[in-house]
């Protein structure tokens, strides 16, 4: 144990501390996100009166396996992100934590969190999570270096935590369920293109194949995030559609829809880093905003 324990820490490592270090290595803003998406679709699919345990367990259950597959997703690319700005002070290329202990904590984590979904939550739920869990680390995550269509896979694990939410709470999914995962799913696409056009230049380093490192004139990764942005709004409907949600939602998510979309257009049409960035605040913006609608206006 001492052999491999040893060079876990590094000097770097006392200066930032290890809750800032573990906060890097588990996403937390990430992870964060992936339980506020799960909770809504907890509480949207849930009939009857909230089962505050169960909501516990889905949350804790569902955190760990993101924490975990975040930690072996930089495990997986620690290489890659040495050679990027964006990524090289986190844990691993800094060398803060050491890449078996970061393989270990991830591995461990990821099964706890999926043992938690099995046995005290529900199968499906679990099943859901091994999806989640193995689609990010063994299909998306390697096909970053192949193809410009990661984007689109990666969106399907990080469109399934509410999903994740809803068969917690029914044991069962629905198309109001499916509702759910398409508007996370739709959203990632413009809220991606904008972050890989603002870091092009580090994606094409590492050997990544993003739409802006093989698009560098910018035409198909502005029409896309137009396109995506524009698809947003009628799958944003589909939750009042189906009653799940009322009016309130309807126009807040219009409205909302409207100004992702104008950003988009406007990011096309200038193709520069500061409408790049006013669409991913937008995105940033948009995605808790129609949450917090649909929590309030549940039908």
């Amino acid at each position: 144990m001492k052999a491999t324990a040893e060079p876990i820490e590094s000097a770097a490592s006392a200066q930032r501390g290890r809750v800032a270090i573990y906060s890097d290595l588990f996403k937390a803003r990430l992870t964060f996100l992936v339980v506020l998406t799960t909770v809504v679709g907890f509480f949207v699919g849930t009939r009857g009166p909230i089962r505050p345990v169960l909501l516990t367990l889905t949350l804790v259950g569902t955190a760990m396996v993101a924490a975990g597959a975040s930690a072996l997703n930089q495990y997986i690319e620690r290489e890659h992100d040495t050679r990027m700005r964006r990524t090289a002070t986190r844990p691993l290329p800094a060398k803060e934590l050491s890449p078996g202990h970061v393989l270990l904590l991830g591995a461990v984590t990821s099964l706890i969190g999926l043992g938690i979904l099995q046995f005290w939550v529900n199968s499906l739920t679990a099943l859901l999570g091994a999806a989640t869990l193995l689609s990010y680390l063994f299909v998306y995550t390697p096909l970053k270096r192949l193809t410009t269509l990661n984007t689109i896979i990666g969106a399907i694990p990080g469109a399934l935590p509410p999903l994740m939410g809803w068969a917690a709470a029914r044991n069962d999914i629905t198309l109001g369920g499916w509702s759910l995962f398409a508007i996370l799913f739709v959203w990632q696409l413009p809220h991606f293109l904008a972050i890989a056009w603002l870091y092009r230049e580090d994606y094409a380093q590492a050997g990544y194949v993003m739409l802006p490192v093989v698009d560098p004139q910018g035409a198909r990764t502005g029409s896309q995030a137009v396109s995506h942005s524009l698809l947003l709004i009628p799958v944003s409907l589909a939750p009042f559609i189906m009653k799940l949600v009322g009016p309130v939602y309807l126009f807040g998510a219009l409205a909302a829809g409207i100004v992702m979309l104008v950003m988009a257009w406007k990011f096309s049409r200038s193709l520069s880093a500061a409408s790049a960035r006013r669409l991913f605040f937008a995105s940033i913006i948009y995605l808790p905003l129609i949450l917090a609608l649909m929590v309030l206006d549940k039908s």
